[in-house]
Parts: structure tokens; C-alpha cells; sequence
């Protein structure tokens, strides 16, 4: 009797062993499991901006230089990295300054959101008119950090460039307390004087920045920005344009009015000249330039749609008599020629940029609105931990 319970002793002890052993292991299993999904789960890193323009009635150049060199600061930003990923880019626009805008609104509107799609920022662009009128930068300020979704993860680059050329201080809303409220929620502001410099320190313009960490810059809005041809520039357009095939239009109506969209933004940049076509066609080949909202590559790609959940009304024409696996073929097809087009304008862009490099050693400086937003912004992401890749 007694030798057998010893046995049971002995076969308890092992149980609990055994049990304690299985328990260790599951709750590695778990906790491997747990990082594994983090590390697939991490967010990429988020740059936000909002750009606030005066359209009063002397800011023609202003606008001219923002439509024209939008894709040229996507690039500079497509260089960017923070722990080895590249930053998801949200921009945002506003216009203030225009009388035809009512006085109870403060002579001021909120044109696009903080957005990703940046054709519409670009179509936006392209439709602003100026019209004169009193510039209100504390209210406009003010209403860009109450009125946008900004993250609440001040480790993300928030910023605000606001330009004009009227005195700092109109309007009824102290442009201090709007840049102070700014800072305190992350929100950092960069103020760009259309103008000499002198005279924006003398209107406050650079107090406002002081005020919010940001940077206080001048530039010349009336002058003209330089367009440099290059050898690559034929190929890099010609390419651009074959991008546009690889993009599948989902969502009705509301999706092919977003392809015909990109198309015409790729008519405006044209239009203006071959480089800024050549910046454009970089810009869509970059991560910055993501179309989820209506093209299936995109989707697909970031995990926001599954093709065949996708209904047949939802797709263009091509695609609904495919079966579901040819769906699936068909979009894995578009994806590689897009990566395969996409790779090809990188490299002849970083031809075209040392080419460039070379014919600019021997020209001035631009003082333009591109540059001074390129400056701050490296200057402030840097500051964030994000590094830029050598040109």
C-alpha cells in the first residue's frame, strides 16, 4: 500500500512537471508570436503638412512656383527614411487672403484635407486665382491646427508652412496664441515671407515661427523658376505615361474620375514644362504616391481591398468576366510592371539629378518656395531621426 502511493507521488510530481514544462513553452510561443506580429503590424513612419498660401490679389508667382514644384518636394521627401522605412506623406492646403471668400470665414478655406491623394492637391493647385484681400495668418493658423486630423504622436513631423507678404499681426486672432496652441500639440510652424527679409522680421513673420520652433525664411515669389533640360528627361516622360497603364481603376464612377484625374495632372505638369513632367514622373514612382482609394494595385498591395471580395460593378470593364483567379493574375501582372517601370525611372532620375548638379554649380541660388519648404523640412526631420539618402 504504501509503495503504491509513493508511485502516485511520484507520477503527480511528473504530471505537475510535465505541465509546468508545456505551460513555459506555450507562453514562449506566445510572446514570439506577440513580436512577430508586432514587427508586421508597425506603423510606417507619418510626415504631415499643411500649406497655407496667401491668393490675395499680389501673389500671383506664389502660386505659380507651388503648382509647378509640388512634385519636386515629394521627391526630396521620397529620399527620406526613419529606422530603415520610408514615411507615409499626408498634405494638406488652405488659401487665405481672398476677398471673395466671406469676411465671417475670415477670408480663408480649408481647399483639401490632410489627404494622400496628391493629384487632387495638384488639380487644387492648379485652380487657385488670386483675388485681392486682408491675409489673416493667426486665424488661418489657428484654423489648420483645429481643423485637421493631426496624429497625436508628437514623434511624428508635423508641420505648417504659411506664406504671404502682409504684416504677421492682422486679423482679430493673435497670431500668437495660434502659434503657441500649435506647438503644444506638436504641430511645428514655418513661416515664408514673400519679400525681403528685413521686412518679415520687421512684420513678424519670423516671431511667429520663433514661436512655434519652426523656421523663418524669405524668398522672391515673383521670380522664375529655372528649367533645367536634361539628356534622360524624353525616356523618364515617355515612361510616366507607361505608368499609367499599370493603374486599375476600382469603385465605379467615383474611381475612373480619379484615373481620368491623374491623368490631367500629368496634362498641367506638361504644360508647364518637361522638368516638372520628369518631377511628376519621379513622384509617382515613389512610396509617397499612393492611390489605395481607387487603384486595385495599390489596394491590393497595402491590404486594403482583397480582389476577389471586390464586386463585379466595382471593377473596370476588363476585369468582370475574369474568374477570380484570373483577377488575381491580371493584378499581380499590373503590380510587376509597374515595379519594373518605376525601377527604371529611378535610375535615369539619379542620372538626370548628377546631370543637373553640374549645370547648376555655375547658376544663382533659388530663393523659391520650393526650396525654402525642401530646407526646413530636412532640417526638421532630422530632428526626428529621419535621414535623407545621398542624391
Amino acid at each position: 500500500m504504501m509503495l503504491m502511493n509513493k508511485k502516485n507521488k511520484m507520477r503527480k510530481k511528473e504530471d505537475i512537471m510535465k505541465i509546468k514544462v508545456w505551460s513555459l513553452l506555450l507562453i514562449a510561443l506566445l510572446v514570439c508570436s506577440v513580436g512577430v506580429a508586432g514587427k508586421t503590424k508597425r506603423e510606417k513612419p507619418l510626415v504631415q503638412m499643411a500649406i497655407l498660401l496667401d491668393t490675395s490679389g499680389s501673389m500671383e508667382g506664389l502660386i505659380e512656383q507651388a503648382k509647378t514644384q509640388l512634385w519636386k518636394i515629394v521627391n526630396e521627401l521620397a529620399t527620406a527614411r526613419k529606422n530603415g522605412q520610408i514615411p507615409r506623406l499626408e498634405v494638406a492646403l488652405y488659401e487665405y487672403g481672398k476677398s471673395t471668400i466671406p469676411a465671417s470665414e475670415g477670408y480663408l478655406r480649408m481647399i483639401v484635407p490632410l489627404s494622400q491623394d496628391l493629384d487632387r492637391i495638384s488639380e487644387e493647385l492648379f485652380k487657385l486665382k488670386t483675388n485681392g484681400g486682408d491675409e489673416y495668418c493667426g486665424r488661418v493658423i489657428q484654423a489648420a491646427v483645429e481643423g485637421l486630423t493631426w496624429t497625436k504622436n508628437n514623434n511624428e513631423l508635423k508641420v505648417i508652412f504659411i506664406a504671404g507678404n502682409e504684416p504677421f499681426t492682422q486679423g482679430g486672432v493673435d497670431y500668437k496664441g495660434a502659434c503657441k496652441a500649435s506647438i503644444t500639440k506638436g504641430i511645428i510652424v514655418n513661416t515664408i515671407h514673400c519679400g525681403d527679409y528685413q521686412t518679415g522680421v520687421r512684420t513678424y513673420w519670423k516671431d511667429g515661427a520663433d514661436l512655434a520652433d519652426g523656421k523663418y525664411m524669405n524668398i522672391d515669389h515673383n521670380q522664375k523658376i529655372a528649367h533645367i533640360n536634361a539628356p534622360q528627361d524624353k525616356e523618364i516622360i515617355e515612361l510616366g505615361k507607361a505608368l499609367n497603364k499599370t493603374y486599375v481603376a476600382y469603385g465605379g464612377k467615383v474611381g475612373k474620375a480619379k484615373k481620368e484625374r491623374q491623368k490631367r495632372q500629368d496634362s498641367n505638369a506638361m504644360a508647364v514644362s518637361e522638368e516638372v513632367m520628369v518631377q511628376r514622373a519621379a513622384a509617382k514612382s515613389s512610396a509617397q504616391y499612393s492611390n489605395v482609394s481607387w487603384d486595385l494595385v495599390d489596394a491590393e498591395k497595402e491590404g486594403k481591398v482583397k480582389i476577389e471580395n471586390v464586386k463585379d460593378e466595382d471593377l473596370p470593364e476588363e476585369m468582370r468576366k475574369m474568374s477570380k483567379e484570373e483577377r488575381k493574375t491580371y493584378i499581380g501582372k499590373k503590380q510587376q510592371e509597374r515595379i519594373k517601370i518605376q525601377k527604371k525611372i529611378k535610375e535615369l532620375k539619379n542620372k538626370r539629378d548628377k546631370y543637373v548638379a553640374e549645370k547648376r554649380k555655375s547658376m544663382s541660388k533659388d530663393k523659391t518656395l520650393d526650396s525654402a519648404i525642401i530646407k526646413a523640412i530636412r532640417e526638421q526631420a532630422q530632428k526626428k531621426k529621419y535621414n535623407f539618402k545621398k542624391k
